[in-house]
């Protein structure tokens, strides 16, 4: 029985069948198919996150601000809509006249597009990502953070 077995063996070609080639070809496209949307999905969560991650930052920023005293007004430099990856000044002028101001880093992808105050203590940050598939973050002294445009 074995000697049959290795005699098949030996007189059998080595090598695959086209058919087989093309079966492992057809379960290659399918797994690319099921991983590139995935993986595109995966990219957006990405952008929303720093967005999210931003927005939080100069919300704390915005927030220290508010501690001692209730902004009258706040400049951004550069001028906004700033696109990131960029150095933000943030300026805070208070009722009597003193300034006082913090830079903040701004991710790739991200566009900080409205830092605003209301004149008691209140502020609102509005962070929105580049990619038009990602939705922005905004966060505010009264509700915190929340996705899309609340300001």
């Amino acid at each position: 029985m074995l000697a049959r077995l290795r005699k098949a063996m030996d007189e059998k070609e080595q090598g695959f069948t086209l058919i087989e080639l093309l079966v492992v070809m057809i379960i290659i496209g399918i797994l690319a198919a099921i991983a590139i949307p995935l993986f595109l999905n995966q990219k957006k969560k990405a952008h929303e996150t720093a967005a999210k991650s931003d927005a939080t930052n100069i919300s704390k920023e915005m927030a220290a601000f508010s501690v001692d005293a209730s902004p009258a007004s706040v400049a951004v430099a550069p001028a906004l809509p700033v696109t990131g990856p960029a150095s933000v000044t943030l300026t805070v002028t208070y009722p009597d006249a003193s300034t006082d101001k913090t830079t903040v880093k701004l991710g790739s992808n991200d566009k900080l597009s409205k830092v605003t105050v209301n004149g008691t203590g209140g502020y609102c940050v509005q962070v929105d990502s580049t990619d038009a598939n990602a939705s922005g973050w905004s966060a505010d002294d009264q509700n915190g953070l929340q996705r899309g445009d609340k300001c």
